[in-house]
């Protein structure tokens, strides 16, 4: 393991700043292997319009149906971001399981869909109302997506894995609540950190928020937004909901939207990361696209403060397109 201020050597021969190390916010090492995002897999159907919704008759929208999910997009962000191997484990329905295996498989990323006997691929639809800064609102039928469970886990899957990414949908379902403690366990005898994105407010408050704290217990990275960060602490104040959490996560990193990032460890904020300038059209996945390549940015060498500037800059290529993806060169 490196100290503090070390350079290490990568395996192409560049020398880059050790990236932080999970079992101490204070020293920094660089990590080769992949990172596993286990987490969500649906479809979205995302109606643009311009508000209000007329009640009771129609409302003019541009609708689209693109592949999505919290999970497989924050795989997708990462794999564009430079991460060089991207792994995803997710569930799906028989319906569209070669749609989605196709489509992730195209943005870079591994897939392993378990394809469910029984439910269909989970469909969300995304409200975005153009005349609100592309502010959207989701109508979701989880399908598939959250009847992973304990059987869909193998500790092989860690295998040659430096990372392990949960999606918090996760969390809100018995059976892959099940599995998030078997993976948790798996990941701490391999000595892999986890990170968690909180990824709802309203299911968060469903679930209760000392739930979630409890089932989130011993991961290294939590990456909430705002509304998260201070539903979970109860503080109104986010800076001050960033340090609360570092006092029980290792790293915390909140995600503002348009007043940037904060990045805060035991205790103590110790970045404030501006926005990256963007003109909205559908901010459906921003907060993925942040995760994504905040965790390709680290993987890579990056220290937290820098990552969440990359992870700013995939939000605000996020928002200025449709659906939750990046998109790719054709």
């Amino acid at each position: 393991m490196t100290g503090a201020g070390e350079i290490v050597v990568g395996a192409d021969g560049s020398m880059r700043e050790p990236v932080w190390d999970a079992t101490s916010p204070y020293r920094r090492q660089h990590r080769d292997g992949a990172l596993l995002v286990v987490g969500d897999v649906v479809t979205d159907v995302v109606a643009q319009y311009r508000g209000p919704l007329a009640s009771g008759t129609d409302t003019a929208a541009a609708v689209r149906t693109v592949p999505g999910g919290a999970g497989a997009n924050v795989a997708c962000w990462a794999a564009h971001w430079g991460c060089a191997e991207v792994r995803l484990l997710g569930r799906v329905g028989a319906d569209a399981a070669a749609w989605h295996e196709r489509e992730l498989t195209a943005s870079g990323v591994r897939p392993r869909l378990v394809v469910d006997p029984v439910a269909p691929t989970g469909t969300v639809i995304c409200l975005v109302d153009t005349s609100a800064s592309a502010e959207r609102t989701f109508l979701t039928d989880s399908g598939a997506s959250l009847r992973l469970d304990p059987d869909d886990w193998s500790p092989s899957l860690l295998e040659g894995v430096a990372w392990l990414h949960l999606s918090g949908y996760l969390f809100f379902s018995e059976s892959c609540r099940a599995l998030v403690a078997v993976a948790l366990k798996s990941a701490r005898a391999r000595g892999v950190p986890v990170s968690v994105d909180p990824a709802s407010a309203g299911f968060l408050t469903k679930l209760g928020v000392d739930r979630f704290l409890a089932l989130a217990e011993g991961i290294d990275v939590l990456l909430p937004s705002r509304d998260e960060a201070c539903l979970l602490t109860g503080l109104p104040d986010p800076a001050e909901a960033a340090a609360k959490l570092s006092r029980h996560v290792p790293l915390v990193v909140v995600k503002q939207g348009g007043a940037g990032a904060l990045v805060a460890e035991s205790g103590t904020v110790r970045d404030l990361v501006p926005a990256t300038p963007a003109a909205p059209v559908d901010t459906t996945g921003a907060g993925d696209a942040f995760t994504g390549a905040f965790l390709a940015a680290l993987l890579s060498g990056s220290r937290p403060g820098e990552a969440a500037a990359q992870g700013g800059r995939a939000g605000a290529l996020a928002v200025e397109q449709v659906g939750g993806r990046p998109r790719r060169s054709t």
